[in-house]
């Protein structure tokens, strides 16, 4: 693995740090807003740092997937929710280019990298959770197309222009196998849109996308019938990894702003930043992050050389979205009273972070796909 990264990459990192920057001072205000502005989408779409590895052909710059990584953990230095466009972009939009036929393809992934909409991801459900390869979202085919009926969780449910779905398409079928993988226009009839209250990540707005005989093409079908959850799922190991880097981002940031508090306020006629028991927890911290900076990094590395990446992608996502919020809650308790205080990032930056370690892959479900790497057909929980 090299560590070095290139000179475009060195200018992707520029341009994402600025963002960062330009973004932090709205954190919070997301949050109330419960939105992301569409015109600071579209700014960083225009920055390329939406999706930046795909063709550009689709509207992407055709590099690394480790430039993603570096951007995503940039940009949620400023705003934990910002980065999750990225990371969220790059997910879609390589299921998309991979398995949408062209004129799909070529209609909804320029305007994910573009920033001009969102086409979310529904993989999980109210009823199922963590169980994903038994979805009770059906689609059965009908008047050329395809209609579905069900209920699906996603992030950016409220802003989303599309989502890419997963229904079960024979019912005959074990858990697993069966299922079909569809891009839909959520303004299409027969979607109902529900918001809900999160604790954080608001300016995400997960919610629950209502299918009730809601017809589709038979073009917005992803891939092959019947095979769409073996055949997307395998993008998750691209974005566990960014996902990995995003909550790094956010605990990073904490880390630095938490040395110059210690610096600066003194007790017992020292700055904090001289006793051990200050000092010593800010160290373990640099020393967890760069641990599991490196090891995101390594797994995004990985997929561009095309090796085998699967325990190191659920490594990345229990990980490092554990140490993220075990560091940002150090840093927390190191500011004393005024870190309790709602007027600074930090107790939004772990309200955010924490919930991606259910997201997106609990961690154990991480644990247990990193065994069954391991130990193959001897793993039988």
């Amino acid at each position: 693995m090299d560590f070095n990264i290139t000179e475009t990459q060195q200018g992707f990192v520029k341009e994402a740090r600025s963002v960062a920057e330009q973004i932090a001072p709205g954190y919070k205000q997301r949050e109330i807003d419960r939105r992301i502005e569409p015109e600071l989408r579209r700014e960083i779409g225009a920055r390329g740092l939406i999706a930046p590895e795909l063709p550009r052909e689709l509207g992407g710059r055709g590099e690394p997937r480790l430039t993603s990584g570096l951007i995503t953990e940039e940009i949620a230095r400023g705003d934990f929710n910002v980065a999750y466009l990225q990371v969220v972009g790059s997910l879609v939009g390589q299921i998309l280019a991979a398995n949408a036929v062209p004129d799909v393809a070529r209609h909804w992934v320029p305007r994910i990298t573009s920033g001009e909409g969102i086409v979310a991801i529904g993989l999980s459900e109210p009823a199922a959770g963590s169980d994903a390869g038994n979805p009770s979202l059906s689609a059965r085919p009908e008047r050329g197309g395809w209609v579905l009926n069900g209920t699906k969780s996603m992030s950016f449910a409220l802003q989303a222009e599309a989502a890419v779905v997963f229904a079960k398409t024979d019912a005959a079928q074990r858990r697993g196998r069966g299922i079909s993988a569809f891009v839909v226009d959520l303004s299409a009839p027969g979607i109902e849109m529900e918001g809900i209250e999160d604790m954080g990540t608001r300016a995400v707005t997960r919610g629950m996308a209502h299918f009730t005989e809601a017809w589709i093409p038979a073009t917005n079908l992803l891939g092959a019938q019947d095979q769409g959850f073996t055949q997307v799922m395998q993008g998750f190991d691209f974005s566990r990894a960014l996902i990995g880097l995003q909550c790094i981002g956010a605990a990073a940031v904490t880390v630095e702003e938490t040395w110059e508090y210690v610096k600066g306020r003194e007790a017992f006629d020292q700055p904090l930043s001289r006793f051990q028991g200050v000092a010593f927890p800010l160290a373990e911290s640099e020393t967890l992050l760069t641990a599991a900076r490196l090891m995101c990094q390594q797994t995004l590395w990985l997929k561009d050389e095309g090796l085998p990446h699967t325990s190191q992608a659920a490594m990345c996502k229990w990980w490092a979205p554990k140490t993220a919020y075990d560091v940002i809650n150090q840093c927390l308790l190191l500011h004393g009273q005024f870190g309790y205080k709602t007027d600074r990032p930090i107790e939004q930056r772990m309200r955010d972070v924490l919930g991606l370690q259910i997201g997106d892959g609990t961690a154990q479900i991480m644990k247990t796909i990193i065994a069954r790497q391991s130990a193959g057909r001897a793993y039988a929980p």
